[in-house]
């Protein structure tokens, strides 16, 4: 049990309790992909009775959001539709179109997003992961993990945010 301050007063809050993550991905040159796996060792290390399932987006339909007791999004920045500052286009398709209906039912949310400093909206997936979160009534579960560049050689930036993760989520023991 934590406390968090809402206008001058301080509510409880009960930080969610993690047996299962599920974690919908998409990825075209392997970064996503890469920061996943990443992620996904460490979490096998340090909590081994979670249950971890990972899909990429374009195999996902809407009511598999609704998986696992915390879900993961991870996108990288793309020009989808021409425009700078997009998800990635499988994510998008996902999120904009065959999900762009479901309650995620106030669903423990994680985000990863990743993004190339070339470019002005450099990780702008974290915003669109995030609207996505709030306004089809999921929880953010932990401040986003932004990556910005090539991730390989950036691995200790994942486990750190993975220690955060369990952190701030209890994991249950099998």
């Amino acid at each position: 049990m934590i406390f968090r301050r809402n206008k001058n007063r301080y509510n409880r809050v009960q930080l969610p309790t993690m047996s299962s993550l599920h974690i919908v991905y998409s990825t075209s040159t392997g970064h996503t992909e890469h920061v996943i796996e990443t992620l996904i060792a460490f979490l096998q290390e340090k909590a081994p009775s979670l249950t971890i399932e990972k899909q990429y987006a374009e195999q996902v339909k809407s009511e598999d959001l609704l998986r696992g007791d915390v879900l993961l999004l991870a996108s990288g920045t793309w020009n989808t539709g021409g425009s700078e500052g997009q998800l990635n286009i499988r994510m998008h398709a996902l999120l904009k179109e065959r999900a762009k209906d479901i309650d995620l039912q106030k669903k423990p949310c994680l985000l990863i997003s990743l993004g190339d400093s070339r470019y002005f909206y450099t990780a702008r997936a974290t915003e669109h992961l995030t609207q996505f979160i709030l306004q089809h009534n999921g929880i953010s579960a932990a401040d986003p993990l932004i990556m910005v560049n090539d991730p390989y050689g950036q691995e200790e930036k994942v486990t750190k945010w993975g220690e955060k993760v369990l952190g701030k989520i209890s994991v249950l023991s099998a």
